[in-house]
């Protein structure tokens, strides 16, 4: 059986080939390149790492270039979310267009029987599942890949820990085997989603408004917030002995964002959530779940309404616009959707 391996040039995808080349499969290392004009992005460097994994491991490898693809679906496209008053998930929008959308299509084109890449979530039977290292559980970025493609995907390094994937790197005789783990944002390098908007968007300067209306500081821009941050914005009278604030409301048009003392909002009791774009995997009839709308936050206790595209989170939280809500059952990831209403119920 034929299998593409998305080599990255890190030490998680080189594992992964290494270890479907050592269960009988005949592997091939496939690397994608993407490279924005003004990004400090790594694809050169990363090409001949991936280069020197392919070489070592003796397997055969190819090339494709997705930059205008990424550009286009994933960056323009988050872009445009963030000028809106929204918070995309970049990282989960690649991985439905780039990573297991034109490639995953590219490498089934090439004669794939199946695609495999380095991150840390596992499948079975066409089902998603998160990866056995919780620190490193990518699932949350994977709900948007339709089930068809999950059941022709391998997470080779999903049901290990960080720690097992280094030893057997060196094991294997690896020669990225001491690489560090790459920073920043998906595919552009070393830069924060602050960077990302500060160079893309015309970012003005507003007022920082307290619960009750009245100013109380100044930011940098609202489209450059989300909610439940507790910096980047400069509040009067603090000092180093203050409590944080978090930002609880942003108003795009007129350019304000309200923060407060409380990350969670007082007197309610429930969030509700509408969803739209959701991607439910192995059917999540309506029902009880866990839920969580921001990657590596502690799970809570939800329900759905599959019909009406809704999420009832029984707790109260200041839910951003445009974030990926996931849902999880028994260590299943069911799935989830884009929250595009949010209110809070008592």
């Amino acid at each position: 059986m034929k299998v593409f391996v998305g080599l990255s040039g890190g030490v998680d995808s080189a594992v992964s080939a290494a270890l479907l080349q050592k269960e009988g499969y005949e592997v091939v290392g496939a690397f994608i390149r993407i490279a924005l004009p003004g990004y400090p992005c790594t694809a050169g460097e990363d090409k001949v790492e991936a280069q020197r994994v392919a070489a070592h491991l003796k397997i055969p490898f190819i090339e494709i270039d997705l930059s205008e693809e990424y550009r286009k679906e994933v960056f323009k496209a988050s872009i445009a979310e963030f000028a809106k008053g929204r918070t995309p998930n970049p990282d989960a929008l690649c991985n439905r267009e780039i990573k297991f959308g034109v490639f995953y299509d590219w490498c089934m084109a090439q004669g794939a029987d199946k695609v495999a890449t380095g991150h840390y979530a596992q499948t079975k039977d066409g089902q998603l599942f998160a990866g056995t290292d919780d620190s490193k559980d990518q699932s949350y970025f994977l709900w948007m890949v339709p089930e068809h493609k999950l059941r022709k995907t391998l997470f080779p390094v999903g049901s290990l820990h960080k720690p097992e994937v280094r030893k057997l790197a060196k094991k294997f005789g690896l020669p990225n085997a001491g690489r560090k783990d790459s920073q920043g944002l998906c595919f552009l390098g070393d830069v924060t989603i602050g960077d990302m908007l500060e160079r893309e968007l015309t970012l003005v300067p507003g007022d920082v408004l307290s619960e009750s209306g009245e100013v109380v500081g100044t930011h940098e821009g609202a489209p450059a917030y989300v909610l439940g941050q507790r910096h980047g914005f400069t509040l009067a009278n603090q000092s180093p002995n203050s409590e944080p604030h978090f930002v609880i409301g942003k108003d795009s048009e007129f350019n304000t964002i309200t923060v407060s003392p409380n990350p969670f909002p007082q007197g309610a009791k429930a969030t509700e959530l509408t969803l739209t774009e959701v991607n439910w995997i192995g059917g999540a009839p309506s029902g009880e779940y866990a839920a969580r709308y921001r990657y590596r936050q502690e799970l809570i206790p939800a329900t759905l309404d599959r019909a009406a595209h809704k999420v009832t989170l029984h707790e109260p939280h200041y839910a951003p616009l445009g974030q990926s809500v996931v849902l999880y059952r028994d260590g299943r990831c069911m799935g989830g959707g884009i929250i595009d209403e949010a209110c809070l119920s008592s």
